[in-house]
């Protein structure tokens, strides 16, 4: 038999959760042609003594949407062994949308997720309007890894309303327009169909997003068209309940009886406050009930604080401070001269201990909590806080920020959680059966979050440093159960005949590698990267598409449809 592929003397744990064993892969085309011990020598051979081969990692929580238009790698994912993602989450997506009103779904997405309206201009090239004709668009454009989609209702409703769509429900004539594009949809291979409730999703001129507008018969009428199609995925970024007990009793039922009346899987996201007071488990009860019930819902675990990643680079909690403002926009050589000026630190330094600080929505920039933000002097856990470094140095905590990163030159990172205070409760939730830990946002939040390295951080801190997992546990809560929530069933386990998305890791060595900021959207806007230590080689759909973190210039990656396309 002529491989095209052979990845040799590995170590296989082949995402079932079964034990691993030693064997040979072997790839013909895109799929696994053999398990095994194999004599023949491939047309490529990756030696894996030392390391174990794993199903490619599965994201089902990103918002690639934009950036799969001008970044065929797929970065940051694809450095952390991730080989496919599901992206148009919480409502937004670029399709529908009329060539008249494209700048309706741009304002959806600009603050919300942290989308440079700039880099959209620049770097797409709108060639649809429907969705069905975005994932056509998609089939065509050079892709490394492999790319899902839903369709964001905030995006059907500015389909269906224009302008209307931001300050008024939906009419009889409105909903049918909806439901007719979702059904085509659908139809066409969208995996279902999101919606955003949340406070956090807001417009550049402090507007909800269009989908807050909705009213809940709205949304529960256009899952109601998957449930009669009989596919389908509904995603949702929820209310703000809170720890309100009658709130979460509203909603939570609400969401339940949905569940159990469409036959939809109904997913979103499980986490719990900085300082966590059992709100997670009102959620992870729900989960349970409604698999009593015979509803299928799952939530979307995280694997660490939510944090946003603070940098003079990026962004700071002193930026929307009069004093800091003009300073701020300043070639960052400058920033550092004026912070080496001891009456234009002192200036600084006042208004940062004493400023008026503006509320932060979603992943902005806040109120500095010092003895919470962290020195990320690594990549992975435990970190000193900045206010237990600013004690031993004898300085205030806004001083040691700014003393840091100017002996840095600005390359020093700090971490402001945001959400999932415990690490305890963050592990109830990862282990919870109806929870898949995901959830990463990539493509999203580009200058304020980085967490495309949650599968990384599952296998380097929670499986080999906390020994939270064994390796077959986490490898297959990052590659079976992902790929069977969404339906991707030729993926997620290493079987012949399967397609061959691979992993190849050290998992005495795995783990994300330090952020890095870089200059690389269309138009030149800032984002933050981070790339992984101990990943081999990634390979999809039998190509290789990663050694060593260096790109091999295959581009390999497909569309990957939903159960009624076609």
């Amino acid at each position: 038999m002529a491989y095209e592929l052979v990845i040799r003397n590995g170590t296989v744990v082949d995402g079932s959760g079964l034990a691993r064993y030693r064997a040979d892969v072997g790839v013909i085309g895109d799929k696994i042609a053999k398990i095994g011990r194999i004599a023949e020598k491939g047309a490529e051979e990756i030696d894996a003594e030392g390391h174990v081969v794993t199903p490619g990692f599965i994201d089902g929580h990103t918002h690639m949407d934009a950036q799969i238009n001008w970044d065929p790698l797929g970065t940051s994912s694809c450095w952390h062994g991730i080989t496919s993602v599901v992206m148009g989450n919480c409502g937004f997506t670029l399709a529908p949308a009329r060539a008249t009103e494209r700048e309706l779904v741009v304002r959806n997405l600009e603050r919300a997720e942290d989308i440079s309206a700039e880099a959209m201009a620049a770097g797409i090239d709108w060639n649809w309007e429907t969705y069905p004709e975005y994932l056509q668009a998609l089939e065509q454009l050079p892709k490394g890894i492999n790319y899902g989609g839903y369709v964001g209702h905030s995006a059907l409703r500015t389909w269906a309303m224009g302008e209307r769509a931001f300050s008024e429900e939906a009419s009889d004539a409105d909903m049918q327009i909806m439901a007719d594009e979702l059904r085509a949809s659908l139809r066409a291979g969208a995996l279902g169909f999101t919606t955003s409730r949340t406070f956090n999703h807001q417009t550049s001129d402090d507007r909800p997003v269009a989908s807050r507008i909705a009213s809940w018969d709205e949304v529960a009428n256009l899952v109601r068209v998957m449930g009669r199609e009989g596919a389908g995925i509904f995603e949702i970024a929820g209310e703000d309940v809170g720890r309100d007990p009658e709130k979460q009793q509203d909603y939570y039922g609400r969401l339940e009886d949905l569940a159990v009346e469409t036959g939809c899987p109904i997913t979103f996201g499980v986490a719990s406050g900085r300082f966590p007071k059992g709100e997670h488990r009102v959620m992870l009860d729900l989960l349970d009930r409604t698999a009593a019930r015979g509803g299928r819902m799952f939530g979307q675990a995280h694997a660490r604080e939510f944090n946003v990643v603070l940098s003079f680079k990026t962004q700071i909690p002193f930026d929307g401070l009069p004093e800091w403002k003009e300073l701020r926009t300043w070639p960052l050589d400058e920033q550092k001269r004026a912070l080496q000026d001891p009456s234009m630190l002192d200036k600084l330094i006042a208004a940062a201990e004493d400023g008026s600080w503006t509320k932060g929505v979603g992943a902005e920039a806040r109120k500095p909590d010092y003895d919470w933000i962290r020195v990320m002097d690594g990549p992975m856990p435990p970190y000193q806080t900045v206010a237990e470094v600013a004690a031993q140095r004898g300085v205030s905590p806004a001083r040691c920020m700014i003393d840091l990163a100017v002996e840095s030159d600005f390359e020093q990172f700090f971490l402001q959680p945001i959400a999932n205070g415990d690490q305890d409760v963050v592990l109830e939730i990862m282990k919870h059966p109806h929870c898949i830990t995901t959830f990463s946002d990539s493509g999203a939040h580009v200058s304020q979050l980085m967490d495309s390295s949650i599968q990384t951080h599952v296998l380097g801190h929670w499986t080999r440093e906390r020994q939270a997992f064994t390796l077959e546990e986490a490898v297959r809560g990052l590659t079976l159960l992902p790929s069977t929530a969404w339906g991707f069933h030729d993926r997620g386990l290493l079987r012949e005949g399967l397609k061959a998305d691979i992993c190849v890791f050290d998992p005495e060595t795995v783990g994300p590698a330090m952020p890095a900021v870089v200059q690389d959207l269309p138009g030149g806007a800032t984002r933050l990267t981070q790339k992984s230590v101990g990943i081999k080689a990634t390979v999809v759909n039998g190509s290789t598409l990663i050694i060593d973190q260096e790109h091999t210039g295959n581009l390999p990656g497909e569309v990957l449809l939903g159960p009624l396309a076609g």
